[in-house]
């Protein structure tokens, strides 16, 4: 038996490679996670699949894989709520590999070994399931697809790369584009990349314009209403999982 994460890019399924395709194709059984409602208390043991609303993951599969052979699984934000919802989940995941000793995939956004929800889900079930073989496929990342369609190189030569998830404020973002940061962890010029940080927008505009940086929005990556814009010129709210690319200094630029 085998469980297969399975990274579907940022939203255009024809972003998805051979080898995601062929997987989501011929596995047994695809799960994919959506996105449930927030309630008071601990996850039910049966989250009810039917109220969730279909997520990018599933949007995406939908044009490689045969709707009856899809799954949801539900998961929910809330920090409170969301442990026992990966457990759940991964309590379904490990009852289909028994009962089938198939091979189950897991698609997800982006790639399934970068902030992924395919790393909790694999934990549970080798937990519950110890000989299950574990594998991934990896998909093309947001900040790959946002440097693509608004003509931005991510890095160049010796340049470094932070990658920036979901920040409390602009602290952390401020510290990685000062121009004296020397560490290894907060390198000098770093091309910088902010992962779901479209709560705190204001404040990463702010934090940009102050180190005298211009930087790129995206949201809806590959999907039908996909913005790109440069940050500066964005106003009002954005979705949870923007990104925002904030390029390296360069010479001649």
């Amino acid at each position: 038996m085998r469980l297969i994460g399975v990274g579907v890019g940022p939203g255009d399924p024809e972003l998805v490679t051979l080898k995601a395709a062929r997987v989501l194709s011929t596995a047994d059984r695809v799960f994919v996670p959506v996105l449930g409602t927030d309630r008071p208390g601990p996850a039910r043991e049966d989250p009810d699949q039917s109220a969730a609303e279909p997520g990018r993951a599933e949007t995406t599969v939908a044009a490689h894989t045969a709707p009856e052979r899809v799954e949801r699984l539900v998961f929910v934000l809330d920090r409170a709520q969301r442990d026992g919802y990966w457990a759940a989940a991964g309590r379904r995941v490990a009852q289909w590999l028994r009962e089938t000793g198939g091979v189950a995939a897991f698609a997800t956004i982006g790639d399934p070994n970068l902030y992924s929800t395919f790393g909790y889900l694999a934990r549970q079930v080798r937990a519950l399931v110890p000989d299950v073989v574990i594998e991934t496929v990896p998909g093309i990342t947001a900040m790959q697809a946002l440097a693509s369609v608004s003509g931005t190189v991510l890095a160049e030569g010796r340049e470094p790369l932070v990658l920036l998830p979901q920040p409390d404020g602009a602290d952390g973002i401020s510290a990685a584009l000062s121009e004296g940061a020397t560490s290894a962890a907060l390198p000098r010029n770093a091309t910088v990349v902010v992962y779901k940080g479209g709560r705190h927008l204001p404040a990463i505009a702010s934090a940009v314009a102050a180190a005298g940086r211009e930087a790129v929005l995206g949201s809806h990556l590959g999907l039908p209403d996909e913005r790109i814009a440069a940050l500066s010129t964005v106003d009002g709210a954005v979705p949870y999982l923007s990104t925002v690319l904030i390029p390296a200094k360069r010479e001649g630029e």
